[in-house]
């Protein structure tokens, strides 16, 4: 099958299944907005920039490394190789990822009261803890097959995993309602818990019983071990320290939001319900679409690194300006899309005005924010992560200058005009430097 093909094919599966989750969460955020409250849609969310910043220590950056290396070795037939990245990975994952939960659990009340300024999130950090060694052995397996350009388990995992957390918050909430006690948004920390550990096993029951090969290969030694583990390492150890940093960036900007909005002048609730409506309903409407766009950039890290290594280089410009050119055509057609149904989609799906809003201010990020996920992804698999690194930091520190200095006067528009330039400007970096720099486009 061609290189064209095996993208178009790989992209497909992705995004149908992309779309799938997300339908099904835009309705699970409209049933905790109404089950819960907006405030406590807020408190939820203030907890995910720890949830990220976890993945990072454990697994993002292993899962690309396993993907990158995974299809160099397929690519030249050294398929016992790639069974052995995908086991020294697993087994280094899975040790950082309990060490990370003990640590959370051990400081849940610190980072909760001085990280997130917010004495409620303790017991939604402990809950949400148990997820990190699942969701290890999760992103590992995934990487694998993201490495053989084979997307059905990877798919069919991110699927479950929705499908498991929503249902399994749903019966919560029916169970502690029908025993009158009303539950609180406790019950949705659990369900991320709930939906890795599905998918987890999912993803080893594929590939252990269906597969046989989540097992070290028969020739593997402690020696071949050192090797894939410093292979790896050589890889993941930039790519963690990027997402690493990247994260408390992103965390520093999450949790700065509802501090400064009250600065702006408003109470602890208002802001909270705010921060919710934002993050929890406005944000991933507009992210909606990108579905398509973030199966496209998976699928291109392993295919660039493979055209590179092949020389294929006018291979390469073509595919790059194709996938870069319809992710923009795409982004365009969705802001307009979000422009004029931005207001009703407040209104009547959420039952909130202000998501209206912030759904209109949004739209024009789209034709930006859908282009630099595959601008991104072209650079790193380029090989070049550092650049890509300082592309999302600078983007990122503007997005974090804006929320310190634009919204004590302006209020969230400030924060929302911010985040606007940002993207903008992280298109242009990327854009030049695939132009002047790599003489790419």
């Amino acid at each position: 099958m061609s290189q064209k093909k095996i993208l178009i094919k790989g992209a497909f599966i992705l995004t149908v299944t992309g779309f799938a989750t997300r339908i099904i969460g835009f309705f699970y955020r409209i049933f905790l907005s109404r089950s819960f409250g907006e405030e406590s849609v807020g408190l939820y969310q203030l907890i995910f920039p720890v949830y990220a910043l976890g993945i990072s220590l454990t697994c993002a950056g292993i899962q690309t490394a396993i993907s990158r290396c995974v299809a160099g070795k397929s690519a030249v037939g050294r398929h016992d190789q790639a069974r052995q990245l995908l086991y020294t990975g697993v087994s280094l994952s899975a040790a950082l990822s309990i060490a990370v939960m003990l640590l959370t659990q051990k400081y849940a009340d610190f980072i909760a009261l001085r990280l997130l300024c917010e004495e409620r999130c303790s017991p939604l950090l402990i809950v949400l803890s148990y997820a990190f060694p699942f969701a290890s052995v999760h992103s590992c397996i995934c990487g694998y097959y993201m490495g053989l350009k084979q997307t059905k388990i990877p798919a069919l995992s991110q699927l479950l995993e929705q499908l498991v957390r929503v249902v399994g918050v749903y019966l919560l909430f029916l169970l502690f309602t029908s025993e009158g006690n009303p539950p609180g948004i406790l019950i949705a920390a659990a369900g991320l818990t709930i939906g890795e550990i599905a998918s987890a096993g999912f993803c080893i029951y594929m590939l252990r019983y269906r597969q046989r090969i989540f097992c070290p290969p028969a020739k593997s030694s402690g020696r071949s071990f050192r090797l894939t583990l410093a292979e790896l390492l050589r890889l993941s150890v930039p790519l963690t320290a990027n997402r690493i940093l990247l994260n408390i960036l992103q965390s520093i900007e999450a949790v700065s939001i509802p501090i400064q909005l009250r600065t702006y002048g408003m109470d602890t609730s208002h802001s909270l319900s705010m921060y919710g409506v934002l993050t929890g309903m406005a944000l991933p409407c507009v992210m909606f679409p990108s579905a398509v766009t973030n199966s496209i950039a998976a699928m291109m890290l392993p295919a660039i690194a493979e055209l590179q290594a092949a020389d294929r280089r006018q291979e390469m410009h073509r595919l790059i300006k194709k996938a870069a050119g319809g992710c923009f055509l795409l982004g365009s057609v969705c802001c307009i899309g979000l422009l004029i149904t931005g207001r009703f989609i407040g209104n009547y799906i959420f039952h909130s005005s202000m998501a209206g809003d912030f759904i209109i201010t949004l739209a024009w990020i789209c034709p930006f924010l859908y282009t630099n996920s595959n601008l991104i992804s072209i650079i790193n698999g380029l090989g070049k992560t550092s650049q890509s690194f300082l592309f999302n930091t600078v983007s990122l520190t503007l997005r974090i200058l804006s929320v310190f200095l634009c919204v004590p006067f302006f209020g969230i528009n400030g924060y929302l005009w911010g985040l606007l330039a940002s993207q903008l400007l992280l298109f242009l970096l990327c854009l030049y430097y695939l132009t002047k720099r790599s003489h790419i486009l």
